[in-house]
């Protein structure tokens, strides 16, 4: 059954927290500029979330570890100049927070206060519970992020579904409790079995927002460039693709060069 999406006029944490307590569901994309921001923003969507994911859809690069924390700093910059409604969750970049709890706190104050983004989001269980606590005493709202890590993807080796064995299933359990007994305001689960996920969600009080985890979660988050096909080569289960934005701007694209060739382009009506 279906909840009608009420009107939030400004989207916090305690807005997620309510949503779950009313059973409607949370949208989550992300977002990486101030251009894409202000369209996303305006159709609507609950969460933005500036991803590290930029690393493979901005910049290129075939994993997310290779972006930088200034690199991040300006991605978020850009989303929060085009935001008036959705809360802006901005991805901790590999090596800013893993090792050392101060340095992780060193680098969420960073984004916090030069980008003016609203909270953080980092990987990880009871390896960066430290630093998990060291940033939300410092009163940083902290989204976490169990299954599939990214960040991680040397140590796993592959990018398939996380969590299928029972005993990475109890630990991927304890760990989204750990969080939320640490203060975290919400979990992504990525690419774990639908039924773990459902499981999950409905031992936690605080939302659960799923890629590649089923419909028993409390929301869905997708790559934006995914969902609206500006991406080619990346075809995974989860992915429903609403646009298919490359070949429209393929063909646009073509038709422009035509018409610059043809001197069809500018016409006597686009020109002083």
């Amino acid at each position: 059954m279906s909840v009608a999406q009420k009107d939030y006029k400004k989207v916090t944490v305690k807005t997620l927290s309510d949503m779950k307590a009313h059973g409607e569901k949370i949208s989550m994309l992300t977002a990486y500029d101030y251009t894409m921001a202000t369209i996303v923003d305006g159709a609507g969507i609950d969460v933005i979330l500036v991803g590290d994911s930029a690393s493979n859809v901005m910049a290129g690069y075939q994993t997310t570890l290779p972006i930088t924390l200034d690199q991040m700093i300006y991605h978020a910059s850009s989303v929060v100049r085009g935001v008036n409604r959705a809360l802006i969750v901005v991805d901790l970049p590999f090596g800013s927070y893993q090792s050392d709890p101060k340095e992780a706190l060193r680098s969420a104050i960073r984004i916090m206060k030069e980008s003016g983004a609203h909270s953080i989001k980092v990987e990880g269980g009871k390896e960066i519970k430290e630093s998990i606590k060291r940033i939300l005493n410092a009163g940083i709202p902290v989204m976490g992020h169990l299954g599939l890590t990214p960040q991680s993807i040397y140590k796993f080796g592959t990018f398939s579904v996380r969590a299928k064995e029972e005993e990475e299933a109890e630990k991927l359990k304890a760990d989204a409790l750990l969080l939320q007994k640490a203060g975290c305001f919400a979990i992504v689960l990525e690419k774990v079995p639908a039924k773990l996920a459902k499981e999950v969600a409905e031992s936690l009080d605080i939302p659960v927002i799923g890629i590649g985890a089923g419909n028993g979660v409390d929301g869905q988050v997708l790559v934006l460039h995914d969902m609206i096909g500006m991406t080619k080569e990346f075809h995974p289960r989860f992915l429903r693709r609403y646009l298919n934005l490359y070949e429209d701007m393929t063909t646009a694209i073509s038709q422009y060069v035509d018409d610059v060739k043809s001197v069809d382009f500018p016409s006597d009506k686009e020109q002083y």
